[in-house]
């Protein structure tokens, strides 16, 4: 665990002594999950489970906000379980799928999700086409009901072949009035509105919670740390402090420029998080002794 400043421990400080009233962000995948090459095989880290439930009891929410379906990250991470620890303890563990568009708590185990949008399916349809024009007929396509994932990680050369879908796929989206997200050797199509700052800002009004911690590995998290920081700025300006600690999950091998410049703790992948986070759990408990 590195803090990238003297700001990022100041934050960290705040933090546990509002850890009460803190809301925890977590990303699914490069977070909980390792990476891995098909995105059908990730599952949580071992030890994430307990690590969470634990962390239930020192602060106010704990929310695991990706761009998965919400289906199936319930599924791969065992949240189900999870989140009935957490109600046996008095605590809700919250879901956003989708980047938001998909909602579920532990308290009401339904998955809330709005209908697929309407140029999608069309998009999917004339996918492969332009996959075979720019040689990457062998991508991997996932279909995510309101999404669709674009992954080159499989290809010979994926950082190239992410250049060169990049306007293409970019073209065939705008055409049916999506949005895309890059990522990590990923290009995702779906609706334009939806993404994780947002998510972040609805869970915290939903929770009444007065911090928050946001941990991400990857582009799509960018939006939620920028949601983050201002959010903290904005509450200082009215003098009204909002703790609120940026945790980017990035190993040497795959970093993320954009996360680390924005981040106050840098930490090496799922097992640097789950160390954050039982630093976190001993700190608050110690704060309250």
């Amino acid at each position: 665990m590195e803090f990238t400043s003297p700001a990022g421990e100041q934050q960290y400080a705040a933090l546990v002594r509002a850890s009460a009233d803190l809301l925890v962000c977590l990303d699914f995948d490069g977070v909980l999950a390792p990476i891995v090459e098909d995105p059908s095989e990730a599952h949580v880290h071992p030890d994430a489970g307990d690590a969470l439930v634990a962390l239930s009891e020192v602060c106010r929410a704990i929310a695991v906000v990706t761009g998965r379906p919400a289906r199936q990250a319930i599924e791969l991470g065992g949240l189900e379980e999870v989140g009935e620890a957490m109600e046996e303890r008095g605590r809700t563990l919250y879901l956003r799928g989708q980047y938001g568009n998909e909602r579920w708590d532990s308290g009401s185990r339904r998955v809330h999700s709005p209908r697929p949008p309407a140029g999608l399916a069309r998009f999917e349809a004339e996918l492969p086409v332009l996959l075979r024009e720019h040689d990457a007929a062998d991508a991997f396509v996932e279909d995510k009901v309101l999404a669709v994932g674009v992954h080159t990680r499989r290809l010979p050369d994926p950082d190239a072949a992410l250049e060169r879908l990049r306007g293409p796929v970019a073209a065939l989206a705008a055409r049916h009035d999506l949005a895309v997200e890059p990522g990590r050797q990923v290009l995702e199509v779906r609706a334009p509105g939806a993404d994780k700052g947002a998510a972040v800002r609805e869970l915290l009004e939903q929770t009444g919670a007065g911090a928050v911690l946001f941990a991400g590995d990857d582009l799509g998290d960018v939006a939620a740390f920028d949601a983050v920081a201002e959010l903290r700025e904005s509450a200082a300006r009215h003098g009204t402090p909002l703790p609120g600690l940026l945790v980017a999950s990035a190993s040497e091998a795959t970093p993320v420029p954009e996360l680390v410049s924005r981040a106050d703790v840098v930490v090496d992948g799922p097992d640097g998080v789950l160390a954050l986070l039982r630093l976190l759990v001993d700190d608050a408990a110690g704060a309250r002794l």
